[in-house]
């Protein structure tokens, strides 16, 4: 199972950002404070949740393990499946969910998409003892984002060529203390290629 990922944004969706990691891209689904701390190019660390159904593998993204660990409460409830659970995660956040289930308050649960009246009761009954751990899981706060890494110039030149990531990346790397600039770094890697 996939429990944390740490990667690049290369795409922001509706409700999903994909994460590149060892050059695979992992669409995550995630709560409006995951999606909007990132940018393409930054790179984010999210805690995840790795969901199987029928119609296929879903990965769900965090600020924190207690976050996942309201989400997987949330999952728990008759009738709250993961997309149910996400959206009322995006629509409260974690510390407003936790709060509107502690008072019992199911107008509030019911605004997020998909949850009724009933559901919002069941939500609140179900979890009011379970959720008092949870308090302050950081829900305001922004999943971990480093800003873009600036591109080695011969690594972005070797790609162009057609190399791929790991190949140009070792051979940028390994050229280092050959050259003082770039053109001679590229030639030495561009050697060091064809001699392999």
């Amino acid at each position: 199972m996939i429990s944390r990922l740490r990667g690049v944004v290369v795409e922001q969706l509706l409700d999903s950002l994909v994460v590149e990691c060892g050059g695979v891209g992992y669409e995550i689904f995630a709560p409006s404070n995951v999606r909007h701390s990132a940018s393409v190019g930054s790179e984010i660390i999210v805690q995840i949740r790795q969901v199987v159904r029928e119609d296929g593998w879903f990965l769900f993204g965090f600020v924190s393990p207690e976050e996942r660990q309201l989400f997987d409460q949330l999952r728990e409830v008759k009738g709250c499946g993961p997309k149910t659970s996400m959206a009322l995660l995006d629509a409260l956040g974690a510390n407003g969910t936790i709060a509107a289930i502690q008072a019992g308050d199911y107008k509030q649960l019911a605004r997020a998409n998909g949850i009724g009246v009933r559901l919002a009761e069941r939500i609140a009954v179900d979890l009011r003892d379970k959720v008092g751990t949870l308090a302050n899981v950081g829900n305001n706060g922004a999943a971990k984002i480093e800003p873009p890494k600036q591109e080695d110039p011969v690594i972005e030149a070797l790609m162009n060529l057609g190399f791929r990531r790991p190949e140009a990346t070792a051979a940028a790397d390994s050229v280092r203390d050959e050259a003082d600039d770039e053109a001679g770094r590229l030639r030495a890697a561009l050697r060091r290629l064809r001699s392999a």
